[in-house]
């Protein structure tokens, strides 16, 4: 009899090992996403596209981006009626399929991946009328936003473990530990024992990543906007000067930051949004930090992306756009950081590099 039963349990292992491969394998085989970053197919009705349904829609997806120095929304929608969800659509990065009628029997937001291409990001929205679809999109509009947001964090990671520029991990590793993972054309810039400063620079043109640690300081709360604030702002004049003398970078004063506390596989962690200045010179940019504990609590660890604004420059509203945050990653932060454990993976979003090399 445990013969038998070893046997069954042997049968099962070996037929969930082929089940398995042979869904790899069938991934492995579908075409790459088409799309530019930040695009959104919606397959939905013609008449419910223009009515609620839509406009609920374009209140979640097509929202001003924060943090911007010009207006731009979250995401660009397509709308393709039912009938005209072709193979050509298909294949897009991003797709999300409004279904209403008395014939749907599982009401509810369902996200999946990789079902006509990869890496593609597919949700289906189904509901029994226009009332309950509005209030499922309001109910599921954080949900809905984080996992196209994540798919572009994703790809991006991808692209940049794919052209990555090697020599900067280990100086990053050595410092705040972690598999950091840089773009090519990135170039270490300075070192300290506790700051780093990388940067990728053409013709006018300069962004970079900075990560730098201090000491946590026993009974503050190092996580308050204030004090992350104050704390950047000294590493900040210490290490980044300007072109003239007496000029230095510094978190704008002109909007205050926003800030979030989030968590990403088990790791708590503030996200920084704002704009960061030259005193005593102009100019300035978006910014955003990811500022966490080190394991022992000792430190406070924060990888920092910037990008410059100079409106002067007639193509420079291209390049400080929405998805200049990640092929566009929502829109507004040159730069990223996703955070694994004390780890630190950090990005620059493709879609800046296509248009500096494109405009330059």
């Amino acid at each position: 009899m445990k013969r038998t039963i070893r046997l069954f349990a042997l049968m099962a292992a070996i037929f969930a090992l082929i089940s398995c491969n042979e869904a790899s394998r069938k991934k492995a085989l579908l075409p790459n996403v088409s799309g530019k970053a930040g695009e959104v197919i919606v397959v939905i009705n013609k008449g419910d596209w223009e009515g609620a349904v839509g406009t609920t829609l374009r209140d979640t997806l097509a929202q001003d981006c924060p943090f911007l120095p010009q207006k731009e929304p979250l995401y660009t929608l397509v709308d393709v009626i039912p009938s005209g969800f072709t193979n050509i659509f298909q294949l897009h990065r991003n797709i999300v399929i409004v279904r209403i009628g008395n014939d749907v029997t599982e009401p509810g937001v369902n996200i999946r991946y990789d079902i006509w291409a990869r890496p593609q990001c597919v949700i289906s929205i189904n509901a029994i009328d226009s009332e309950s679809a509005v209030q499922l999109i309001k109910d599921n509009s954080r949900r809905i936003i984080a996992s196209l947001e994540q798919a572009e964090r994703d790809r991006v990671i991808a692209n940049s473990k794919r052209y990555e520029e090697l020599g900067l991990a280990p100086v990053v590793t050595q410092m705040i530990g972690g598999s950091p993972h840089f773009p090519s054309g990135y170039k270490l810039k300075k070192k300290t024992d506790n700051f780093i400063w990388i940067d990728y620079s053409v013709q006018y043109v300069t962004q970079g990543i900075l990560i730098y640690k201090y000491p946590v300081v026993e009974g503050e709360n190092m996580m308050s906007l204030d004090n992350i604030l104050a704390e950047n702002n000294a590493m900040l004049k210490a290490n980044v000067p300007g072109m003239f003398e007496n000029t230095y970078m510094m978190t704008s004063t002109f909007a205050r930051p926003g800030i979030q506390y989030m968590k990403y596989k088990g790791l708590d962690f503030a996200s920084v949004h704002g704009f960061w200045e030259v005193y005593n010179d102009y100019m300035g940019g978006p910014f955003v930090s990811h500022v966490f504990y080190s394991k022992d609590g000792k430190d406070s660890k924060t990888p920092r992306g910037y990008l410059p604004y100079l409106p002067y420059l007639p193509y420079f509203s291209a390049i400080v756009s929405r998805w200049v945050v990640a092929d566009i990653d929502t829109a507004v932060v040159v730069a990223f950081a996703v955070l694994k454990g004390d780890a630190v993976s950090l990005k620059l979003r493709p879609v800046l590099f296509h248009h500096l090399f494109h405009h330059l």
